[in-house]
């Protein structure tokens, strides 16, 4: 299949799953490849396959499953993560504390393999855990896609995974043919198969990661649509960070901007 054959597949089958071709631009190849594998299987060039999805309603759903992207690092887009630490998680501990919590919670939304999970209980037990004793963190951690989290419940990754963590950080894991999480980073993280667009977790969240998911790939009604869903889970005062590259749909008139570079916005009180 041809990329311009794929490219323009997709920009008719994407808007009747409700997603935006502008979010798949960059990554349509890992999607494209999907695709071609499964043409393969039935025997089918890209028009047959179009025809195909017409008659058959369920292969709708097989098509959604490959629209899932898989692209995950440690500590990806650092200058977000660095804000995390020296800001946001200090200041979320703060207020937590003062509410008279005892467990800062946190919801990482397609976590795909863990590394945004993982990354952000080793910051809190690496960097912040001292400066506040009384406080402990928990992570729900959730994705689609049950391969990746099964890869996430291993704790073990390869150095291409981890090239974007500083080395302190780094330092923490235990080196050999790939790198382990140590147990204590992997406690107080549960992973869970849920797909956004039907499930949540129920919260209340300090801090909410859904970034490169809902304002990148979904149409902009469904966007505002999980949006609201996602406020409604986060605690006022809390945080929700998206992509640095993603925007806020519109009517998103709970938040305000904290770090415009870093795209986390604080839900107003």
């Amino acid at each position: 299949m041809r990329d311009s054959e794929c490219i323009h597949f997709l920009q008719w089958a994407l808007p009747r799953m409700h997603m935006r071709w502008e979010g798949f631009r960059k990554v349509r190849k890992q999607v494209c490849k999907r695709i071609e594998r499964r043409m393969r299987e039935l025997n089918l060039e890209i028009d047959g396959y179009r025809e195909f999805l017409t008659h058959n309603e369920a292969e709708w759903s097989l098509l959604d499953s490959f629209c899932r992207i898989t692209i995950s690092r440690f500590y990806r887009d650092r200058g977000v993560f660095d804000s995390i630490a020296r800001e946001a998680l200090p200041h979320l501990a703060g207020r937590a504390l003062g509410r008279g919590d005892r467990t800062l919670n946190c919801w990482s939304a397609g976590c795909a393999s863990g590394e945004e999970a993982y990354t952000l209980k080793i910051i809190w037990e690496t960097l912040l855990s001292r400066e506040f004793p009384a406080l402990a963190i928990h992570i729900t951690a959730t994705d689609a896609n049950s391969r990746m989290l099964r890869r996430a419940l291993r704790g073990s990754y390869t150095p291409s995974s981890l090239k974007e963590l500083p080395p302190p950080l780094l330092s923490q894991f235990h080196k050999g043919d790939e790198y382990t999480l140590p147990d204590r980073f992997r406690q107080d993280i549960d992973f869970l198969q849920q797909d956004i667009r039907f499930e949540m977790p129920d919260g209340p969240f300090h801090l909410i990661l859904c970034r490169n998911l809902v304002c990148t790939y979904f149409e902009v009604r469904l966007q505002e649509e999980l949006l609201n869903r996602i406020l409604y889970r986060l605690l006022p005062g809390g945080l929700l960070a998206i992509g640095i590259h993603e925007s806020l749909p519109p009517g998103a008139s709970a938040l305000m901007p904290v770090n415009a570079r870093c795209r986390i916005y604080q839900k107003t009180e």
